[in-house]
């Protein structure tokens, strides 16, 4: 919940939207800049996908796969289930459920609504149900690591809407 204090908006504690936003972003940039060494490690493995070619990685080349795709989940997660909404909050913008917080994020194109939904989709099966077959888990592998600029311009266009509002924000 947040109220309206002199000189903007808060959250129960008090704690201003723009710092609130600010430690959200900085665990963003976190993820980001993981994710991002993840997928520059994963591009000089010589990895294509096959089981054949996981059978042959090491323990540590897999603990890679396994980190990039937590991070990718934890990103896309982290960003829908807070910062989207607090942009809006800190636009001025009021919304309660997630689906008017995706819609009016889709209308700042920050997102596309349908890849958002399947990248949302993919986290959630990655979340709760782990494939069965191997192929299948290399496939979402494939997919979220194909999918990494997508992830990379969203995160790009959140903190440029930020800025907006807050000149000092950056990806640092």
């Amino acid at each position: 919940m947040l109220i309206s204090l002199k000189g903007g908006l808060s959250n129960k504690k008090g704690e201003p939207m723009k710092e609130i936003l600010k430690k959200e972003l900085q665990k963003v940039s976190q993820h980001y800049k993981a994710l991002k060494e993840y997928k520059e490690f994963i591009e000089k493995m010589d990895f294509d996908f096959s089981i054949k070619s996981f059978e042959k990685l090491d323990i540590y080349q897999r603990a890679v796969l396994e980190a990039y795709l937590k991070r990718f989940s934890s990103l896309q997660d982290y960003l829908g289930a807070k910062v989207f909404k607090n942009l809006l909050y800190l636009a001025g913008i009021s919304c309660t459920k997630m689906s008017e917080v995706l819609t009016l994020i889709e209308k700042e194109e920050i997102i596309d609504l349908d890849r958002w939904t399947e990248f949302r989709n993919l986290r959630n099966n990655l979340e709760h149900d782990y494939p069965d077959e191997l192929e299948e888990g290399l496939l979402d592998l494939k997919y979220c690591v194909d999918s990494f600029k997508e992830i990379e311009e969203i995160v790009i266009k959140v903190f440029n809407f930020a800025r907006k509002y807050d000149e000092s924000i950056s990806i640092s």
